[in-house]
């Protein structure tokens, strides 16, 4: 039985990492035509609608009480918060560099694991986060065009939120994963098109065949296939090995951002993204046993 479910968890964790690869090219296509909360409301409306007819078709019944509580903090943070910082950075940055960042997830996961009690700090992690931050800097001051600082903080917040997501949904009774993220994302997209309508952006649905495309993808794909993925790895495995994804997906997102959107790699961007990719390992992933996953619903 452990074999199996760990195979599972293995599967459901690399198809995550290369469905997840094109997610950052998606925003940055949508973002060209759409403001970004709205693109990102619209994006989980699709979703979450989606997801709430296979939860018919499944005949599985809406959460109840501390469930229902955690499905929809998981939305709040995971949904609105990530991806209303996501969308915003996404503006000015490119997707391979944005993606790059992002692969802090495993090292704040890790550390908020730790703030939580659900696991133990180690040196290596404190390693790990400083060569990280080095590689952050590395990465701005190198970049030809400017970057805005607020544009970095807003993908490095993000990746904050995925990392307390990851940690907070462990908390709460299990549910089935299309269950949790049809939860979260109903809550995550009415949360970001309120943001939309009081930050006065337009509401309107795209016009271009790409943003149409891209759209598309992002609902499908990068929503209800990778966050459903995301929740079956996070019911096996211990929410910072997890995060590990986060480090594989910046590898398939630069190769589409420089084929899809032209980004420039540079020494910078690559100098950069090693130092990041190294802390990571050195903080999360260097051959450290991983405790086992505790059960969902027990802090």
């Amino acid at each position: 039985m452990a074999a199996d479910r760990e195979r599972v968890a293995l599967a459901a964790f690399i198809a995550n990492a290369v469905l997840a690869g094109g997610n950052a090219v998606g925003i940055r296509f949508t973002n060209r035509e759409l403001d970004p909360l709205w693109g990102a409301g619209l994006r989980f409306l699709l979703a979450a609608v989606l997801l709430l007819v296979v939860m018919a078709v499944l005949r599985s019944a809406p959460p109840r009480g501390r469930a229902l509580t955690g499905a929809l903090l998981y939305g709040v943070v995971n949904f609105a918060g990530a991806f209303a910082l996501a969308y915003y950075g996404y503006v000015r940055v490119h997707a391979g560099l944005g993606q790059t960042l992002l692969a802090l997830v495993p090292l704040a996961t890790l550390l908020l694991a730790v703030a939580w009690r659900q696991e133990r700090l180690r040196v290596a992690a404190v390693v790990g986060t400083l060569l990280a931050l080095a590689g952050i800097a590395v990465m701005s001051r190198a970049r030809r065009e400017a970057v805005p600082l607020l544009s970095l903080l807003a993908l490095v917040g993000s990746a904050l939120c995925f990392a307390q997501a990851a940690v907070l949904v462990r908390r709460f009774p299990r549910l089935h994963p299309v269950v949790t993220n049809a939860v979260g994302m109903a809550a995550g997209a009415a949360l970001l098109v309120a943001g939309s309508v009081v930050a006065g952006e337009s509401i309107v649905l795209p016009r271009r065949a790409a943003t149409w495309a891209a759209l598309g993808y992002l609902v499908l794909f990068g929503s209800v296939a990778v966050f459903v993925l995301y929740v079956v790895v996070l019911r096996y495995w211990a929410a910072s090995r997890a995060a590990y994804v986060f480090v594989l997906i910046p590898f398939v997102t630069v190769v589409l951002s420089v084929w899809l959107d032209d980004e420039p790699v540079g020494a910078g961007l690559v100098l950069g993204g090693l130092l990041v990719l190294a802390g990571v390992y050195v903080g999360a992933l260097r051959s450290t046993r991983v405790p086992p996953a505790l059960p969902q619903g027990r802090p």
